[in-house]
């Protein structure tokens, strides 16, 4: 752990600053990620209110075809419709806003599944190593080896086939897309492996400390250990690894629904991009406008990624 001594108002004695506390510091100090996190925070809080800065419904309302029945049908940006409208005769600007939602909760939730399978895989084998640690590296390298955006494409087009596009069930008083959800799920058994060998590795580095021995020895269970002791030291590499899984999931998606294996009745930035790419030449503000909602919600989070790298990094020293 990082300690900084800082002398308290009126008094000779120093206290050390927490782990957190310097990590922050250093944080700031990188320009690069707080930009980062500035764009994270707005693609956030556009996510929270975009519905109600929006102009029109998001699709497949039926007040979200306004513009085509005014007769507005690939218009181009105006002062009217800021981002045109595309060839359905929806809004771009409203779709974008709309989609920035989606956007999140695929990011967010590929990346608590992914990580929830990571740590329980990796804790494992890299804790108990043996038999155990064999057994669940040769499973892990079998997900490896497959063409993991294959089979994603065959799967979601299995389940969304048998029913799921077009329905949503309700969360916490949010209605969510059930074919986007099968989406989420089958993007996330696919993009475990990765995570879990750089976990297994924490682990294999961390259970060798003599911190570890001493909890041991004292005679604390293994999941004290791993849950109380091993995990909360390897936080910091975990809170990185989830920070680019959130991009890499934003643009996974973007490219299976760009390819048309999406969820059709959810307006994502990547089906705006599939239902324009026919006319393309037309309609190409369709095609740029949403692209460049993708390329900045990644790009804000690698570098959130990259400036809490550093800033976590526990062999930086100031």
């Amino acid at each position: 752990m990082n300690l900084e001594n800082e002398k308290p108002n009126g008094g000779g004695k120093r206290r050390s600053a927490s782990q957190w506390a310097v990590a922050w510091r250093r944080f700031r100090r990188n320009k690069a990620g707080v930009a980062g996190l500035v764009i994270v925070l707005a693609v956030v809080f556009i996510g929270i209110f975009g519905d109600f800065i929006a102009p029109y419904p998001a699709y497949p309302a039926n007040g979200a075809f306004g513009p085509f029945y005014k007769g507005d049908v690939r218009t181009a940006p105006n002062s009217h419709y800021l981002m045109g409208t595309d060839v359905l005769g929806t809004d771009v600007f409203s779709d974008i806003l709309h989609g920035t939602k989606f956007a999140l909760y695929v990011g967010v939730v590929v990346t608590i599944i992914t990580m929830a399978i990571a740590i329980l895989v990796g804790a494992v084998a890299g804790y108990f190593g043996s038999w155990v640690d064999n057994v669940l590296m040769r499973i892990t390298e079998v997900f490896l080896v497959f063409p993991s955006l294959l089979f994603i494409l065959i799967f979601v087009r299995v389940f969304t086939l048998g029913g799921g596009a077009g329905s949503s069930f309700n969360f916490l008083g949010i209605s969510v897309p059930f074919g986007l959800t099968i989406v989420v799920v089958v993007l996330a058994i696919f993009n475990w492996p990765g995570d879990a060998r750089m976990i297994r590795g924490e682990f294999l580095r961390v259970r060798e400390l003599e911190f570890v021995e001493a909890e041991k020895a004292l005679g604390a269970g293994n999941r004290r250990i791993i849950f109380r002791h091993i995990l909360p030291n390897i936080l910091s590499s975990i809170i990185v690894v989830a920070s680019l899984t959130i991009a890499y999931a934003i643009l996974l998606e973007a490219g299976v629904s760009f390819l048309g294996f999406g969820d059709v009745s959810t307006m994502t930035w990547g089906q705006i991009l599939e239902n324009n790419f026919s006319d393309m030449r037309i309609v190409w503000w369709a095609e740029v406008f949403p692209g460049l909602a993708i390329l900045i919600t990644v790009f804000g989070f690698n570098l959130l990624g990259d400036g809490l790298s550093d800033a976590l990094n526990p062999r930086l020293r100031d």
